[in-house]
């Protein structure tokens, strides 16, 4: 039986589907990509924006979750620590 991801899990996940697309996504795309309940992905899109990993835009009545600079370099300074991880066997 698999285990429940880890909070670190599910953030490198939201930006990593952010950052595949382009680095723009849809939240309701987001919160289904992700597998996350809406309470839950906002609660972690809040967290992430005020860490300034992702911003947020409005336009013509759509909104739009946008990876920021500082969310790209969290995406490879983390998968940098998984691949050290896993040549080490941890």
């Amino acid at each position: 039986m698999e285990r429940k991801r880890s909070r670190m899990q599910i953030i490198f996940d939201m930006l990593n589907l952010i950052n595949n697309k382009h680095g723009r996504i849809k939240p309701t795309h987001l919160m289904y990509k992700a597998n996350l309940s809406h309470k839950q992905m906002s609660l972690y899109l809040e967290e992430l924006t005020k860490k300034g990993l992702v911003s947020s835009e409005e336009e013509k009545g759509k909104k739009e979750i946008i990876l920021t600079k500082k969310g790209k370099d969290f995406l490879i300074k983390y998968a940098q620590m998984i691949e050290f991880e896993d040549t080490f066997g941890l």
